[in-house]
């Protein structure tokens, strides 16, 4: 596979598809079904969006069923092959859902162009990043499991990471059935509410830095981490993730750092200014993120290629509640490999 002119360039993107599921099924208790129509006029949308993009490879978040994913990845002209979500899987042979989609929370997945070499879940938190939630105890396991994939891009092999990191929504305590044990209105308490989900945010974030640091050490096989982080990209978590800034202190830390797409693309500029992915209480924020390895920094003598361009696609945010398919924006890097 390679483009007409020849050169080695792919797209890569992330988009949160907002509780993408099969018609007729109940994800979440307090939510309804899509019915066929709202089904229909999600798996449209969804795709005027992301087609638009033109993407390669696209990291997704918040998808229930594998089968509403793959028609989405055939509409956009990929292959229901090319479509990895595990842990949402409606393939009655699944040892993780047997065929019933994902249970309790959604799960993320890739669609790639390119051929798979390794697919693996996160689903333990690394012993060195368990911590204590105020009130729980140790948070040991992925709320939602990052998937990693290794794919062979034009003979190159790339590791892809897409992960969809606990949210700020305030993590009250509740009993077995679900019913609520605090008072929501006591403002000391949600603030301990809001404390849990953050230290459960770092523990997942710290745990992901681990598993990164072990595939980046002393290789130069490239390395891309995308999804939702639930937080804009100079927040402790996300930089716990990338230890970006360790570079600046030591230079050594090239080989396992992460750096962020936006800012190393080569026609940097003005864009970085209007993008946001989200809007939260109010205000426009980039919480969708894309990081890469050293190997695409064109100023590095381990350089494989470079980040020609990102886009932001978020037009839709702007739209009326009704009409938007995703409260999430697109991000898409356009990644140019070495001749």
């Amino acid at each position: 596979m390679t483009n007409n002119d020849g050169s080695k360039q792919f797209y890569i993107a992330t988009a949160n598809l907002l509780n993408f599921a099969n018609p007729n099924r109940i994800y979440y208790e307090n939510a309804p079904a899509y019915d066929n129509k709202a089904y229909e006029h999600k798996l449209r949308g969804l795709t005027d969006l992301l087609a638009k993009a033109h993407a390669d490879i696209i990291a997704v978040q918040e998808v229930w069923d594998s089968n509403a994913l793959e028609a989405l990845a055939v509409s956009l002209g990929f292959e229901p092959e090319q479509v990895v979500i595990p842990l949402a899987s409606n393939d009655t042979a699944s040892p993780y859902t047997q065929g019933r989609g994902a249970q309790n929370t959604p799960a993320v997945g890739i669609i790639s162009r390119f051929e798979q070499l390794e697919t693996t879940l996160l689903e333990e938190i690394a012993p060195k990043a368990v911590i204590d939630i105020p009130d729980i105890g140790p948070h040991k396991h992925f709320n939602r499991p990052p998937l990693i994939l290794r794919v062979d891009a034009y003979g190159q092999p790339i590791t892809i990471i897409t992960a969809h990191l606990k949210s700020k929504r305030a993590f009250f305590l509740r009993d077995e059935n679900g019913h609520l044990l605090e008072d929501m209105d006591d403002p000391n308490i949600r603030i301990r509410a809001k404390l849990r989900s953050l230290c459960m945010r770092a523990a997942e974030a710290a745990s992901i830095r681990m598993s990164i640091m072990e595939r980046l050490h002393n290789t130069r096989e490239p390395l891309i981490l995308l999804g939702d982080m639930n937080d804009v990209t100079g927040s402790v978590t996300t930089q716990l993730m990338t230890e970006t800034g360790e570079v600046n202190y030591d230079k050594s830390m090239r080989d396992v750092a992460l750096f962020d797409a936006a800012r190393i693309q080569a026609r940097y500029g003005w864009m970085k200014d209007v993008a946001y992915t989200h809007i939260h209480q109010g205000m426009p924020e980039v919480i969708d993120q894309l990081f890469v390895s050293e190997e695409f920094l064109p100023d590095s003598k381990f350089s494989l290629g470079q980040v020609e361009r990102v886009d932001y696609f978020n037009d839709h945010l702007k739209w009326d509640y009704s009409d938007r398919v995703t409260d999430h924006g697109i991000i898409r890097a356009k990644i140019k490999l070495n001749d």
